[in-house]
């Protein structure tokens, strides 16, 4: 049995997944039984053009925004700061009210 070696590891938001599972399908032409799950899954709760969103947040230069928390943003859209407060309690991610006020109107602009 062979054993994998994993290359690299990005966190990915719902639609980025979902993306990915699209090229599979169109490579393969037809999904595995756990892919088609979760490509179900993720028709019901991706939200379309979070892409873009995580681009835009990514552009904001806030250095202490990591790739993982940047996913968890695009993937849950926090409509207020206590949202996004929430989102990081378990997180040792400090932010000015002042960043979470521009992270939750750039979210807004999204959804």
């Amino acid at each position: 049995m062979s054993t994998p070696t994993i290359i690299k590891e990005t966190p990915l938001s719902m639609a980025d997944l979902k993306s990915e599972v699209d090229q599979i399908q169109k490579r393969d032409g037809e999904l595995s039984y756990r892919t088609k799950r979760t490509h179900e899954y993720l028709d019901q709760f991706a939200i379309k053009g979070s892409a873009k969103l995580s681009d835009a947040l990514r552009k904001m230069d806030m250095a202490r925004l990591k790739d993982d928390q940047i996913a968890k943003i695009v993937d849950l859209m926090p409509k207020t700061v206590d949202d996004l407060k929430m989102i990081f309690q378990g997180t040792t991610l400090t932010l000015t009210k002042e960043n979470m006020k521009k992270i939750v109107d750039e979210v807004a602009k999204f959804a």
